[in-house]
């Protein structure tokens, strides 16, 4: 067989795996923008670090010249990181969200002067410390 037919074989079969990988970059993109309107800081970096796998997924439809899923990927995103943070932005902004701020500022307690800590005293007993 000749390179050009290997390559063609080839490419029938990395451009569905890369369509794919996009797809999954894109689930996870929409995952980590929800994911920083509410907040949750840990689950929005699994979906980014599971965004990485599709990216690279959708990078195998490289090899025969597609592009797309590539771009859709990384675009995706982007888009949606700015989105979840403008999202998170204006509901941070509203009433409500100024209301639980405060409310959230008047339970924390309010601070106490704290007194240095007294010189460290070291007692001779004759004996090697040791630390387990």
């Amino acid at each position: 067989m000749t390179t050009w037919r290997v390559a063609s074989d080839l490419a029938s079969v990395m451009v569905p795996i890369g369509i794919v990988g996009a797809v999954l970059a894109a689930i996870c993109a929409i995952v980590a923008a929800v994911a920083i309107v509410r907040g949750a800081e840990g689950l929005s970096g699994g979906a980014v670090a599971v965004w990485i796998v599709g990216a690279l997924t959708s990078f195998t439809a490289s090899f025969a010249n597609q592009w797309m899923p590539l771009i859709v990927a990384c675009s995706a995103l982007v888009a949606m990181l700015v989105i979840g943070g403008v999202v998170r932005l204006i509901v941070g902004a509203t009433a409500d969200g100024r209301e639980a701020r405060r409310q959230a500022r008047e339970r924390e307690p309010v601070p106490s002067v704290v007194k240095p800590a007294p010189a460290m005293q070291s007692a001779s007993t004759g004996a090697i410390a040791v630390v387990s």
